[in-house]
């Protein structure tokens, strides 16, 4: 596949914990065949650190050459932003129309979107795609929420946006924490518009037998 036949999706990885939702959702992404932008907060790194047996490198162009060799990804890919790298597609309409998912997302990321602030590409990618009423999946984790928590979520609903909890169901009768992990993902991927097989679909086997008593 060539570079200007990828589907293209701007990701970003903020402070929340549930890194692993983001890291599975970008494997998924680039095994797809989609070009990522991937952008992530200095707080993401830390967490991920925490949270899985990565650690990333500082600089993006060492992080791009080190989650697409873990991830196996093609050299056209994947590519990493920086914090503040204002010419990246992501920080301008002008750029390449692409969906938004920051996933997960931090309730300060809620906040600074909600409100407009633009302090780092992350934060004006947001802006970006509210602005110019491209896709824009959020997938906060936190509990409780409190009252501004729920009300940045309605506000961003309102704008357009798409908020995707990471509150994994359980119908699918999970044996692992991947398997929790994979429900939330296969959701954002039909949001995003790409075929998933990492959830049976929801009525499936309904229709099946009823096509089996028909015949």
């Amino acid at each position: 596949m060539t570079q200007s036949s990828r589907k293209v999706i701007n990701l970003a990885i903020t402070g929340a914990s549930g890194a692993q939702y983001g890291l599975r959702l970008l494997q998924c992404l680039l095994a797809a065949g989609c070009q990522v932008h991937l952008m992530v907060s200095r707080a993401a790194q830390v967490v991920i650190a925490t949270e899985t047996d990565l650690s990333l490198p500082g600089s993006p162009q060492a992080m791009q050459s080190y989650l697409g060799h873990h991830f196996q990804a093609e050299p056209d890919q994947l590519l990493v932003f920086g914090r503040e790298d204002w010419f990246a597609p992501p920080a301008s309409g002008s750029g390449a129309p692409a969906p938004l998912v920051i996933c997960p997302c931090s309730t300060g990321t809620l906040s600074a979107l909600a409100t407009g602030a633009s302090n780092n590409l992350i934060e004006r990618a947001g802006d970006v795609a509210l602005k110019e009423r491209r896709p824009l999946i959020l997938v906060p984790r936190e509990a409780p929420y409190s009252e501004l928590h729920l009300d940045n979520m309605l506000r961003l609903t309102r704008m357009g946006a798409v908020i995707v909890p990471a509150s994994p169901g359980f119908y699918h009768q999970p044996e692992t924490v991947a398997d929790l992990i994979d429900f939330i993902v296969a959701r954002l991927l039909d949001h995003l518009g790409l075929g998933q097989e990492l959830m049976p679909r929801w009525g499936n086997e309904r229709v099946a037998r009823k096509l089996g008593h028909s015949e």
